[in-house]
């Protein structure tokens, strides 16, 4: 019989809590860090938020060359634009950044295309995305990822004690506050995928500090007299391979994600390569720990049978 894959031994005791000085001094300051990046520098918003023009077409031939159509608008000098693929291979989408001087550079901008395109493609959409428009975006994003924060809090409090629902927000906090410094610090394109990508964030680091709470838990109805720094330390050491594991297989499928899968999807892929280190990183070092700061009781009125220490 093959045995599990483990990446560490059973009799594994790091002390992780040990750690939560450091940790805490750590994360406070990353999170300091990138408020004042975000405040100072600002997000580097794509065209979905900063408006501009949206072109669909169809190529004639049986697949489009989205190199050769890079290369062609490219030399337009149109600022900011992005070309992908979606649907039937010749099925194309260019999307075009703002441009000073209102609706009638855009209109300049529609011209243009068309005068570089000709007739080798088909027109299927077009259409100028506006400021009112980009806000609104900005607005309905913004709420989504709040909307997502309190539906974690009100889950986890039901589910555990209020202890364990203040320390999954404040991890998942913690990872939103993180993507969004290191995209203001490295001036990433921020646009409705990234969106997509911390919600995602925060339904993964949520998923895994629920496992490792869950363990938590368990533990504690279990070891009636263990130390609790002890009890939450083997916790997290029995969940360790799990996690670990949990991370790594994402990643590689990631990595490979960003290294293959080109300009379109790449931001995305790196905003999901981020979120799953300080996910996996703030499970064990930010949510375990609060625990013991915020004083987890222990309910003995549904102790279920196991040792005690």
């Amino acid at each position: 019989m093959l045995k599990p894959i483990r990446f560490f031994p059973d009799d594994t005791n790091f002390r992780f809590i040990r750690l939560r000085t450091v940790s805490y001094a750590l994360s406070g300051a990353l999170s300091i860090l990138s408020l004042v990046l975000y405040l100072a520098l600002g997000l580097n918003y794509g065209i979905d938020f900063r408006g501009g023009t949206l072109i669909e077409i169809q190529t004639k031939s049986a697949e489009a060359d989205l190199a050769a159509l890079r290369s062609t608008l490219g030399g337009l000098q149109l600022g900011s634009f992005e070309i992908q693929e979606f649907g039937a291979p010749n099925d194309v989408l260019i999307r075009i950044g703002q441009q000073e001087g209102g609706e009638e550079a855009q209109q300049q901008v529609i011209a243009k295309v068309r005068g570089a395109l000709g007739d080798s493609v088909e027109y299927r959409r077009v259409e100028v995305v506006g400021p009112k428009v980009s806000a609104e975006l900005v607005q309905t994003g913004t709420i989504a990822v709040i909307v997502a924060i309190l539906a974690v809090l009100i889950y986890i409090w039901f589910r555990f004690e209020w202890q364990f629902a203040i320390g999954a927000i404040a991890a998942t906090i913690h990872d939103v506050v993180l993507t969004l410094g290191i995209f203001s610090l490295l001036q990433l394109e921020f646009n409705l995928s990234i969106i997509a990508a911390i919600l995602t964030i925060v339904g993964y680091s949520l998923n895994d500090t629920v496992v490792v709470y869950d363990r938590h838990r368990e533990n504690l109805r279990r070891y009636k007299r263990m130390p609790l720094e002890e009890l939450l330390d083997k916790s997290i050491n029995q969940t360790l391979s799990r996690t670990v594991m949990t991370s790594v297989t994402t990643l590689i499928a990631l990595f490979s994600l960003y290294i293959f899968g080109g300009e379109v999807i790449r931001g995305f892929t790196f905003a999901m390569i981020w979120g799953v280190l300080v996910g996996t990183y703030s499970s064990i070092f930010i949510a375990s720990p609060l625990l013991l700061v915020l004083g987890v009781k222990r309910d003995w009125s549904r102790v279920t049978a196991g040792a005690s220490v």
